[in-house]
């Protein structure tokens, strides 16, 4: 057999797995969340979400949506240097993210059943 048909043959398997994959996980709610980011976020989703009187100021006064928040949860970048997860009970994150075309900072308390958004800044 030749090099060519080799290769024809190798990529013609791994088409159709590719197909056979696609359709098994297409509608699935599938996640690859392997790096310590994004288990950390996908963590901090997964629970409770309870706002510090600070940021529930900011919600009553229409300067800031909890939809921004949670965009910001869910792309954000956890800054581990300023984070102190080894804290006891329960750890503190600082996720970065932009909000309106500006750098925000949420600070988040991750406990076992909640994580509470304790402080927010605006960097510019």
């Amino acid at each position: 057999m030749k090099l060519i048909q080799r290769i024809g043959y190798y990529l013609g398997g791994f088409s159709i797995g590719l197909v056979i994959l696609a359709f098994f996980l297409n509608g699935k709610k599938t996640s690859c969340s392997y790096g310590p980011e994004s288990r950390v976020l996908k963590n901090i989703n997964s629970k409770k979400i309870v706002f510090s009187p600070s940021i529930i100021e900011l919600l009553n006064n229409k300067k800031l949506d909890s939809a921004d928040l949670s965009y910001i949860l869910k792309k954000g970048d956890i800054n581990f240097s300023d984070s102190n997860p080894r804290q006891e009970p329960c750890g503190i994150y600082i996720v970065e993210g932009t909000h309106n075309e500006n750098e925000a900072v949420l600070t988040i308390e991750n406990c076992d059943s909640i994580a509470t958004i304790l402080n927010l800044k605006f960097n510019k």
